[in-house]
């Protein structure tokens, strides 16, 4: 029996917006553009060009591949800043403010903290916390790389294969404000979904442009 394929780094980051955005791309390999990820990508495209470059005694990365093969995961790092000891410290770009909801920020946490796992097992260096990047306000929000957090991207993990594994779509998240922002409400159809339950159980439809 093979091991599974390694897992990109980016599943855990839609797993933990929303199981089902996860499962229509990484499951049935679905992705459409809105504006939030057109943001995205734009945001990406000044640090997805690989290069090395020397800071204020770092030494930093771009478009650094990271894996791990006890987490069974693989992707790449945005920025890397490497202190002159050798211990790296990861920067994850996102688009749009800091100042996100905070259940919906630490879907980016959970992103950063397995790179930071990653980087552990890559470099043997501890890796206590990391950095999200967001560009609409142009400022950093430290995220320190708790047991915790640890334990979440584990669960993560664990999660994302045991979907993959049952070929099963999860059902839709029914959180009004992470709908608007998905590029798939269109494949998911969280409303289409919300009147067949409150068919069955006799509630109030869910309704994402309440």
């Amino acid at each position: 029996m093979h091991d599974p394929d390694p897992l990109p780094l980016s599943a855990l980051q839609h797993w933990a917006y929303c199981p089902r955005q996860c499962g229509l791309i990484h499951l049935e390999q679905a992705f459409d553009d809105n504006l939030h990820t057109q943001r995205g990508q734009a945001v990406h495209a000044q640090v997805d060009q690989p290069g090395v470059e020397e800071r204020k005694g770092l030494r930093i990365e771009r478009a650094l591949p990271v894996w791990s093969d006890a987490l069974g995961l693989i992707g790449k790092a945005d920025v890397v800043e490497f202190e002159p000891d050798g211990t790296p410290y990861p920067v994850e770009y996102k688009h749009g403010s800091r100042h996100k909801a905070a259940d919906i920020a630490a879907c980016d946490d959970v992103q950063l903290a397995a790179q930071a796992m990653c980087l552990e097992g890559m470099t043997g260096r501890t890796v206590s916390e990391g950095a999200l990047y967001y560009a609409s306000s142009r400022r950093r929000r430290i995220v320190p790389v708790t047991a915790a957090l640890r334990e979440q991207v584990a669960q993560t993990v664990q999660a994302v294969r045991a979907m993959l594994t049952s070929a099963s779509l999860p059902p839709p998240t029914q959180d009004v404000r992470r709908c608007k922002g998905c590029s798939l409400r269109d494949r998911c159809q969280p409303e289409a979904l919300g009147r067949l339950r409150s068919a069955d159980f006799g509630t109030a439809p869910f309704d994402p442009d309440a």
